[in-house]
């Protein structure tokens, strides 16, 4: 069983929360023999930035010219994104919401994977086809403040988005997902925030060991 784990926090665990819970869920699941692990960080990736770059490079290519230092980075980046997204069966996302979204190189991961013909399509009628429901996610993420209010919730578009992305979009289906929050913003209950949150980033990776085994047994 193939499993891709994408690391979206480049802080220290001693200081990013959601570089923990990757680190728990790591211990869980590292000594799983039918378990075939592959780690995507994607701030130790070379991955350029989306945009004029990318689209250059596309019609260069098209064309037989020359491709740019850049251009060909960019290039071999989200094939890789996207190949390592293919080969997975389970796809595991360890990240911080910060200034309310994710941080900018997963944004960039999801720019490189977001293609029409790959992770999703369309019909004659415009209809959106998701491509990608063979495949499960897990997301695992951390924010400081509280953000599962009413009042609150519609500032939150980090995990909101990863949802939308990744199951609304490309059809996978959300096998767990653990939220810490609300450790920054209760400082006498922080301790207590996190290892009960810790304790179901533990129980989530049981869970997919569980699964997993069942599956190819």
């Amino acid at each position: 069983m193939n499993i891709l784990v994408v690391k979206a926090n480049n802080r220290p665990s001693s200081e990013g929360i959601s570089s923990k819970m990757y680190e728990t869920f790591m211990e869980r699941i590292q000594d799983a023999s039918h378990l075939n692990i592959r780690v995507y960080d994607v701030f130790e990736e070379d991955m350029p930035y989306f945009g004029q770059d990318f689209f250059s490079a596309v019609h260069k290519k098209q064309n037989g010219d020359e491709l740019s230092d850049i251009e060909h980075r960019i290039l071999t980046a989200k094939q890789k994104a996207m190949d390592v997204l293919a080969e997975a069966e389970v796809i595991v996302f360890a990240f911080p919401l910060w200034n309310f979204t994710i941080p900018v190189k997963l944004h960039t991961f999801v720019d490189y994977v977001a293609a029409a013909g790959f992770t999703f399509k369309y019909s004659p009628e415009g209809k959106l086809i998701q491509l990608m429901t063979d495949k499960k996610a897990i997301f695992l993420t951390a924010r400081g403040g509280i953000y599962s209010t009413p009042e609150r919730a519609p500032m939150e578009m980090a995990i909101t988005y990863m949802r939308n992305v990744f199951s609304g979009m490309f059809g996978m289906e959300v096998m767990d997902e653990v939220i810490i929050e609300g450790h920054n913003a209760m400082r006498d209950k922080k301790e207590e925030i996190i290892q009960e949150g810790l304790k179901k980033v533990s129980e989530a990776a049981d869970h997919l060991v569980k699964l997993t085994f069942e599956e190819v047994n």
